[in-house]
């Protein structure tokens, strides 16, 4: 499907401003999305530590909102848009300690495993230079909680 940029991202998901933390879409379809990001870079990235750092466990809201991008792109824009709310986590692995210092871009895939009008569950893998960072499974449940 066709490349994504940053602004048509924020259209898409209600993170607006420095908390719309995906920069490219590079590819989507049915079940899954790749997306990229270099928000891990940027000094005005919101989920940094007052110290400045920025902890691989934030990279479990990027992959959310590569999800509830995901989500956007299948419905097609038909209907209203619908909350989603992150309800677990499960099998979330952390194979660094921090994003800050990675050099190269983040590349995010989420892939539907299976989902409805209520809810989804995905598996999500954060990686750079072909180096997996993080790594889980998540639950959305959509709609008024």
């Amino acid at each position: 499907m066709t490349k994504i940029d940053r602004a048509g991202i924020a259209a898409l998901i209600p993170h607006a401003g420095a908390m719309c933390l995906l920069d490219r879409v590079l590819r989507w379809d049915v079940n899954s999305v790749r997306c990229l990001t270099r928000c891990h870079a940027r000094e005005d990235t919101p989920l940094r530590r007052p110290d400045g750092t920025l902890g691989v466990a934030s990279g479990v809201e990027i992959a959310a909102q590569a999800m509830a991008l995901h989500g956007r792109l299948v419905a097609d824009g038909a209907g209203p848009s619908i909350n989603g709310y992150l309800a677990s986590l499960r099998d979330v692995r952390l194979m660094q300690a921090r994003l800050d210092g990675i050099e190269g871009d983040l590349v995010i895939d989420a892939e539907r495993l299976m989902g409805d009008a209520h809810g989804a569950i995905y598996r999500f893998v954060l990686e750079s230079g072909g180096i997996a960072l993080l790594s889980g499974r998540a639950t959305v449940l959509f709609g008024a909680v």
